[in-house]
This record gives C-alpha cells, sequence and structure tokens, in this order.
C-alpha cells in the first residue's frame, strides 16, 4: 500500500512539473509552462502557426536555439510528439541516437540532446495566436527545452525528500496509517534557460 501511494505521489509530481499553479491552488508549485511564461514574459514561447503546425526537424531548431548559454539539457515531451521525431529522423534518412542512462535504460538523443517523455503532458491543446489552452477537443501539444542545474531549472526539496510518516493504528477501525509527504519544487534562475514550442501538432 505505501508503495503504490508513492507511487501516485510520483505521477502527482510529474503532472505538476508541467502544469503546476500555485495560483489556481496554492499548495501546488508552479510548474514548467508557467515558470517560463512568467519568468520571459512569453518571450521564450514559441508558436508553431497560429492555430498550431505539424511539427518540424527546424521548429525543433529552433526551440534549442532559444535556450541561451549553451544546448538544452532535455527536450521534454509527449509519446507522440517523440514518435513524430522519430518518423521526421527516419525519413531524413538519418537513425535516432540512443545511450544507456547512468540505471541501465536507453535514452534517445536529438543533436546531443537528451529526449525525455512526459506522459502528463497533453496532446490535446487549443492554440488560438500564441495562447495555448489546455482543453480537451483540440490537436496540438507543447515541447519543452531546459538547461538544468545550477543557473538553470533546478528541483527544490525539503531535507529527507519523500518521507513516510507512520501514524499507528486507528481508533475508529482494525488498520493503521502511515502519511507520504514530499515538501517540494521548481526554479527557474534564468528566464533564457527553458523554453516552450506551443502548437505542435503530429
Amino acid at each position: 500500500m505505501v508503495e503504490l501511494k508513492a507511487k501516485a505521489l510520483k505521477d502527482k509530481f510529474e503532472e505538476s512539473f508541467v502544469y503546476g499553479d500555485a495560483t489556481a491552488n496554492p499548495k501546488q508549485f508552479d510548474g514548467l509552462r508557467n515558470l517560463i511564461d512568467t519568468e520571459s514574459a512569453g518571450s521564450q514561447v514559441i508558436a508553431a502557426g497560429v492555430t498550431g503546425a505539424t511539427l518540424t526537424l527546424s521548429m525543433l531548431d529552433e526551440l534549442i536555439d532559444a535556450v541561451k548559454g549553451g544546448k538544452p539539457d532535455m527536450l521534454l515531451m509527449s509519446r507522440r510528439s517523440r514518435r513524430k521525431i522519430n518518423a521526421l529522423i527516419r525519413a531524413s534518412g538519418s537513425m535516432m541516437e540512443t545511450d544507456r542512462d547512468r540505471w541501465g535504460n536507453f535514452v534517445h538523443f536529438w543533436d546531443g540532446i537528451a529526449i525525455g517523455v512526459n506522459d502528463w503532458i497533453l496532446d490535446t491543446h487549443v492554440l488560438s495566436g500564441s495562447v495555448e489552452t489546455a482543453t480537451t477537443g483540440g490537436d496540438c501539444s507543447t515541447v519543452y527545452a531546459m538547461q538544468t542545474g545550477e543557473g538553470g531549472l533546478c528541483g527544490l526539496t525539503a531535507p529527507g525528500h519523500l518521507t513516510v510518516e507512520p501514524i499507528g493504528s486507528l481508533e475508529t477501525k482494525d488498520a493503521t496509517r502511515n502519511r507520504i509527504k514530499w515538501y517540494v519544487s521548481l526554479a527557474l534562475f534564468s528566464s533564457v534557460k527553458a523554453a516552450a514550442l506551443i502548437g505542435v501538432q503530429d
């Protein structure tokens, strides 16, 4: 049961990492999209057309170039966007670069930049001009580029990281309770260290 709760907390973190909004929910931290909009006043948001457009490798290059002070460490996207990149690379006669991470998992690369997948990034956004609404009924997605670490995008956590606190036996039923806690947030220390390509279509 504790493992399942920890997994649910991990899933919630992955969702908040992208769409977290501390204004709408004070118990959340601002996610990547809000940080990019707030820190850069929208200047790091690139729209793929007025109402969206099919992803191209040139769009990816433009997104990468929007991150200043070196290449991004990661391109974060949905599984649909990753499949599209794979198809574009194969169509160009090239092969996707792959390597193993420190845990032995295969990681794909584009231009030497790791491609990460977040299952919470929606493919159903609606794009109007430079405003993308996270909703259903659309066919647009977002690809994020970021530099991580000192001076870029950093994760913040309380000492002890994720902790399990045994509460003990319950008085009202024959059961015990555990509290799982993780005080965590994100910080973007420079607005030019992250960018978003919105309106990405298949």
